[in-house]
């Protein structure tokens, strides 16, 4: 169900905040401290006790951080985020345009030279630390480690997450931990290494083939493994979220507390593998020369799913197909004026909670109507709660957790007329979602050389968005998952078995939001008529099925190739979807399939 982010600050209580913050700083001799949006173990998601940047500033996105000085405290966002900053933190804080704006480039201005900034090294990576360091020779203004002063001054911080962990059956995981752990053991070996720090919960998750929920929507663990190169595993984990998982880990997987980590990394002979992209500064910090730079092992073997993870990722689809279009049919039967945000986003739930696979929903569902759904990642609360008008759009992006598989699905429903702008602009978004459902590629290109297709058709229109085109995401893990990304910055190549989203959008602020998503799974691309290829394709597998709301589609803008796909795309929802679903939703979703 809907919830409010608990930890975050209300506009009035920023400055108080800032303030206490401001005089630890102070005693400390610090002129500023860089609050990441981060935990320790660097998902995008937090739990509430590492909810730091929310507590402080209000501001509860996916991405960004806040660097506070003793005259100004600047919230840095991404394009994502430039209309809810506004919305959320108070007058004391400074939104800043990033990455244009680097922070190095704003500490250089608004630091003297000489000044200490502080920074947390458990919530930054090597890399960042790095990065910034680099960025800041010659400026006189040098990055100090600490302890986090935030933790000094919130005094109602939560506890640390204590969900119960689970096993992850193996006709879902589609590989044993044993087998798992082997094969990425003779990986380091091969590698000439004696050991691989893991620090990502839902790395560790898949290894280990257990699941946990000590993040909101997501199905992990908190914890830190140590994977050796006999394949044997050293797991830094709350003992008590295990009590009933002895079996299932084995002796060869050893658990301990997780204070027990960096004394742990003391023992080791290296060479170590740490991914500096993920791993905190203190763990290079403790090993020191015995650190070496490497992929995260499981990063990839994570991402290639087997063909069990592909089977119940699309039978999760299927099922999950099914509430969208109970709902669909449900929102279509409600006149204009008559809905609001909330009542449609727990309508939504409601239908998915009809399967008993059903473990979570994914994420905050976002259900934005009218200028609500120009922010991109909106999530609707009681003071934002909107009524669906007519000539509104909706965007409604949602998805489930389920034993088999994880979904993420975005469809933009017309509410009423809509405005004939709105559907060109739906059109061109369409246009885009369907070239990169369509396309075939050589293999060994990343997301990087062919996200430009889902944009072109907006681009020729002087349009574009401000988000990738796509994510990764797991099976039954995270819903946004590395490190595979159709984003012009991935150059991680593409490979069978990966799943990402496809997920263009258009949004114009004040007015309207419009984002259609499917999720795809990579594949072998099948031989083309004729049979006269010279090189071995990729292509996708469409996951999910639903249908796209034709009264937003301007035909005469949809070339005859992309109408084809979407009426045969729109034939196989119907005779997935149809059979799952009540007479009156089967009855709605066959006018609603009909051929463009």
């Amino acid at each position: 169900m809907f919830q409010s982010f608990e930890v975050t600050a209300r506009p009035e209580q920023g400055p108080p905040r800032l303030a206490a913050l401001r005089e630890v700083l102070a005693a400390r001799g610090l002129d500023g401290f860089i609050v990441p949006r981060a935990d320790a173990h660097q998902g995008e998601y937090v739990a509430a006790r590492d909810a730091r940047l929310a507590w402080l500033t209000g501001f509860t996105g996916s991405a960004g951080f806040c660097v506070v000085l003793h005259d100004m405290a600047g919230v840095f966002i991404d394009g994502r985020y430039r209309t809810q900053v506004k919305a959320q933190v108070a007058d004391v804080f400074t939104p800043v345009a990033w990455p244009e704006t680097s922070m190095a480039d704003w500490l250089r201005v608004h630091v003297p030279r000489g000044g200490r900034v502080g920074f947390d090294p458990w919530l930054h990576t090597v890399d960042q630390i790095a990065q910034a360091e680099r960025a800041l020779a010659g400026s006189g203004i040098t990055l100090v480690q600490c302890d986090n002063p935030v933790d000094a001054v919130w005094e109602d911080q939560p506890a640390p997450p204590m969900a119960p962990a689970k096993p992850h059956p193996p006709e879902f995981a589609g590989e044993s931990h044993i087998d798992k752990r082997a094969r990425l053991a003779a990986a380091l070996k091969q590698a000439g290494e004696s050991a691989a720090v893991l620090t990502l919960p839902d790395s560790i998750c898949w290894l280990l083939n257990i699941r946990g929920a000590d993040i909101a929507r997501n199905p992990v663990v908190h914890s830190f493994a140590l994977l050796h190169v006999d394949g044997s595993v050293d797991l830094y984990a709350a003992p008590a979220k295990f009590d009933r998982l002895t079996d299932h880990l084995g002796a060869d997987v050893r658990l301990a507390a997780p204070e027990g980590f960096l004394a742990a990394l003391d023992t080791l002979e290296g060479p170590v593998r740490i991914d500096t992209g993920s791993c905190p500064q203190i763990v290079a910090d403790r090993l020191g020369d015995r650190a070496r730079p490497g992929a995260e092992p499981c990063a990839l073997p994570k991402a290639r799913k087997n063909a069990a993870e592909i089977a119940g990722a699309a039978e999760a689809h299927l099922r999950d197909g099914a509430a969208m279009v109970e709902l669909l049919c449900w929102l279509d039967g409600h006149a204009p004026g008559t809905l609001t945000e909330i009542a449609v986003v727990r309508q939504l739930e409601a239908f998915r909670r009809r399967d008993n696979a059903l473990q979570d929903i994914s994420f905050e569902t976002i259900a934005g109507t009218g200028p609500n759904g120009a922010i991109m990642h909106y999530r609707v609360t009681e003071e934002t709660d909107s009524t669906l008008e007519d000539g509104h759009l909706i965007v409604l992006d949602s998805g489930g957790q389920y034993l088999d598989g994880t979904t993420d699905i975005t469809r933009t429903i017309a509410i009423g007329t809509p405005p004939r702008e709105a559907c060109a602009a739906f059109t061109r978004v369409l246009a885009g979602m369907i070239a990169m459902s369509r396309l075939r590629w050589p293999r060994g290109l990343a997301g990087a050389h062919i996200e430009a297709i889902g944009r072109a058709p907006l681009w020729l229109a002087g349009q574009d968005f401000d988000h990738g085109l796509g994510h990764g995401v797991g099976a039954y893990l995270s819903v946004h998952e590395g490190p595979q990304r159709l984003s012009r910055m991935s150059q991680v190549p593409l490979e069978p078995g990966m799943i990402l989203s496809n997920e263009p959008g258009y949004y114009r602020e004040g007015a309207f939001g419009i984002r259609i998503e499917n999720l795809l799974v990579v594949r072998e691309a099948p031989d083309l008529p004729g049979g006269d290829a010279h090189r071995a394709m990729l292509d996708w597998q469409t996951l999910a099925f639903a249908p796209i709301d034709r009264r937003l589609i301007l035909a005469d803008l949809l070339e005859p190739a992309a109408r084809a796909w979407l009426n045969d795309y729109h034939a196989q929802t119907l005779e997935k979807i149809g059979p799952r679903v009540s007479p009156a939703a089967k009855a709605w979703l066959s006018e609603a399939c009909a051929p463009v």
